[in-house]
């Protein structure tokens, strides 16, 4: 019965699709067959301004460079296999899973589409943009007459009336035999099969790709000038994925047509949602804005935004495990050892985070007893420690030292502190941290062992708290090379290493004698 209710809902949605496509696709009826003709030529010589004809429904901003290009790698070669790591909502899917076949189609450059999608049932779905299409598109039907013949894509394949052939499976059924008649598949789309519950089972990966290689690519017609376009569409979340796994298979073929000095028929087209995360820059631009990127990431899980919109693989508990991260109430600021105010102002980017902790030690323990860590301005992390300041009485705890990273315009990043004390009257006295440091990478990792031997302890009285929350994420987020944000681990390891001196100094122990001269 959940089954039945499931198809039901896909055909309603497939129905109330239709009905749109019918809407969207109005034609000029006083228009001359000659007249008709010419459009029709002069639209097939560009595939974008062809796409965005046919199909305004999803053509409601202009394409992308990248959507030009991924046409023009397939639509160019006869033999390719093109990996599309494109963004999450880049429309891929649309291009590589119908606007592109049905272009190679109208134009008989196609006999044979074969569509894997994640399950049969997904796939399936996927296949019904391709026969809504042919059934309902106005301009379609007005320009190269009815072409749907028979099948359904609820079935899993449909003929037109000149013989293509579209048919789709789920990913790792067995697609060994298939062929119409004397005629094998010769555009194969795989599209978005990736599942983040099977990343960490690597036989699944493996075989995943094995398949792909062995059992799909193989239903292409092996023989001199036969076509083979292979399209693998999803976006690489994941370094143990399938994408990422094909992508680096994809490179050896890469490198050994380099190696050979010819053309390799193997491409990749990386594209990310922003060109970087200082500007914002968006690849995709017709349709957002830089802004809509920046608000985007601020409100969004910085470890999500990278592994879905930036391919950075950022696995959960390389380093630093969940395990690791602890809570308690912490102790009176008096019963200190020492106590620290260190603070990473990221002045490079904008979307870098302003951190500053508060972390004091007792005996082995350390603890993270406050923080910061925001998209934000100084400025606004300069009003939040006043605050604290006030709202905490910290002029009577004479142990806190107030200390930023050490920056070549130091002198301006004071003054964001001097600004905000001109208006309350005084001066909390902060002061830059001018120690020679090493790789920030390195310096972190090497915190690690007080989270593994359970000496580093969060406030749980902040545990929900929105900047905690992030510190965790970037903890747990944290591997070198991997492009995620550090700032609040580099926050923390400048406070464990200040106050580390500062109790060793403590207790040092000095002695004053004399000693008989040896001289004589």
């Amino acid at each position: 019965m959940a089954i039945d209710n499931k198809i039901q809902r896909l055909l309603g949605d497939y129905d109330a699709h239709c009905r749109r496509i019918a809407r969207s696709t109005l034609i000029d009826l006083n228009e001359t067959p000659a007249q008709r003709i010419a459009r029709v030529r002069e639209l097939e010589a560009d595939y974008v301004r062809w796409f965005e004809y046919y199909f305004p429904n999803f053509a409601k901003v202009p394409c992308a460079w990248f959507h030009r290009q991924m046409a023009n790698d397939i639509v160019s070669a006869t033999e390719v296999y093109e990996l599309l790591e494109v963004y999450r909502s880049g429309a891929k899917s649309v291009h590589a899973d119908m606007g592109i076949p049905l272009y190679l189609m109208y134009t008989k450059r196609l006999q044979f589409m074969l569509l894997i999608g994640e399950t049969e049932r997904k796939a399936q779905k996927l296949l019904s943009a391709c026969q809504a299409q042919l059934q309902y598109n106005k301009r379609l039907i007005n320009d190269y007459g009815k072409r749907y013949q028979q099948g359904d894509w609820s079935a899993g394949e449909f003929l037109t009336t000149d013989g293509v052939r579209f048919m789709c499976l789920g990913f790792g059924q067995d697609p060994r035999g298939i062929r119409e008649e004397e005629r094998r598949p010769d555009y194969i789309v795989v599209d978005d099969v990736d599942n983040k519950k099977h990343v960490n089972n690597d036989r699944i990966m493996r075989e995943g790709v094995e398949w792909l290689f062995e059992d799909l690519m193989g239903c292409f017609d092996e023989s001199d000038g036969s076509v083979k376009r292979f399209v693998y569409a999803n976006n690489n979340f994941h370094k143990n994925s399938i994408t990422n796994r094909l992508k680096e298979q994809f490179k050896v073929q890469i490198s050994k047509a380099r190696e050979a000095g010819v053309q390799s028929k193997y491409r990749i087209l990386s594209v990310a949602a922003v060109k970087d995360l200082s500007t914002f820059e968006p690849n995709w631009p017709e349709k957002t804005s830089a802004e809509y990127w920046r608000e985007k990431f601020r409100n969004t899980p910085s470890r999500s935004f990278m592994r879905e919109y930036m391919h950075v693989h950022v696995e959960d508990g390389a380093v630093f495990r969940v395990e690791d991260m602890q809570w308690k109430k912490m102790l009176p600021l008096n019963e200190y050892d020492a106590l620290v105010f260190y603070g990473d102002l990221s002045y490079k980017a904008s979307a870098c985070y302003k951190g500053m902790v508060l972390v004091g030690k007792k005996g082995r323990e350390f603890h993270i007893i406050h923080t910061f860590l925001r998209q934000s301005t100084r400025t606004v992390l300069a009003r939040w420690l006043y605050d604290l300041y006030e709202d905490r009485s910290l002029n009577r705890c004479r142990k806190i030292r107030y200390l930023i990273e050490g920056l070549f315009s130091m002198d301006e990043f004071i003054n964001d502190f001097d600004t905000e004390g001109d208006a309350r009257g005084y001066y909390i006295p902060v002061r830059a941290d001018k120690r020679p440091k090493g790789d920030k990478y390195d310096r972190i990792e090497a915190t690690q062992s007080y989270f593994e031997r359970r000496n580093v302890w969060l406030n749980i009285d902040e545990r929900d708290t929105p900047d905690q929350t992030e510190l965790v994420d970037q903890y747990l987020a944290f591997e070198k090379g991997s492009g995620s944000m550090v700032d609040g681990p580099d926050a923390v390891e400048g406070a464990l290493s200040l106050l580390n001196s500062v109790t060793r100094t403590q207790r040092a122990t000095y002695r004053v004698g004399y000693r008989n001269s040896r001289k004589y």
